[in-house]
């Protein structure tokens, strides 16, 4: 399946929430959202309430619903709830989730001792990355992706300007800015983030919803 078309099933729900809708519904760190389709597959990077939040999983939560995240987060999760730690692989309902870092080097609120989480989802061939909530780290270079989803606003997370070394570092055929929008950052940081690659790499900010 090429790049346009996966991007085409990729759905940004505000801050760092994620729906793609790719024969089976998966969602990525659902916060603050509306109801929606259910979920067949949810993936949490970490434990902080703005990405581990189960009042919004309660919200498209069936039966069969299988969760990915780590060991923290799975303590507040039930049901269906699988832990992973960077460097696992799984397979679930068809698609091949790896857990790879996200953490912070100048700040403190994502430690890289916690084991938290980026994903990289191989869909129909092409592999969507998810970075979680990191800085730009070393090993991003080794990240393997046609799709990246870079937080941008700065704060918790690398800035936009770090965001755009960070896409250059791993050089997907398309970048889609997140983390912003909601408790930290703007409109701003996204197209700061797109005018950075201009020329070098395909962005496209989506719209919320």
């Amino acid at each position: 399946m090429s790049v346009e078309t996966v991007s085409s099933m990729i759905h940004w729900l505000g801050h760092d929430g994620i729906r793609i809708d790719a024969g089976i519904t998966i969602y990525i760190d659902p916060f603050k959202i509306q109801p929606g389709p259910p979920a067949d597959l949810i993936l949490i990077t970490h434990e902080h309430f703005d990405h581990c939040s189960p009042e919004d999983i309660a919200k498209i939560l069936k039966d069969d619903t299988v969760i990915v995240t780590e060991k923290e987060s799975a303590k507040k999760l039930s049901g269906d709830v699988r832990v992973m730690a960077p460097g696992d692989s799984l397979t679930v309902k068809g698609i091949e989730i790896e857990a790879v870092r996200a953490y912070n080097i100048n700040k403190k609120f994502h430690p890289k001792a916690n084991n938290w989480l980026g994903f990289i989802l191989t869909i129909d061939g092409t592999r969507v990355y998810h970075a979680g909530d990191t800085d730009l780290i070393p090993e991003m270079k080794d990240i393997d992706a046609d799709i990246a989803l870079l937080p941008v606003s700065g704060t918790y997370v690398m800035t936009a300007k770090e965001a755009v070394e960070a896409a250059l570092a791993i050089n997907p055929s398309l970048v889609i800015p997140m983390h912003y929008g909601s408790i930290v950052g703007d409109t701003n940081d996204a197209e700061t983030f797109k005018s950075g690659l201009k020329g070098k790499i395909d962005v496209t900010v989506l719209r919320k919803g």
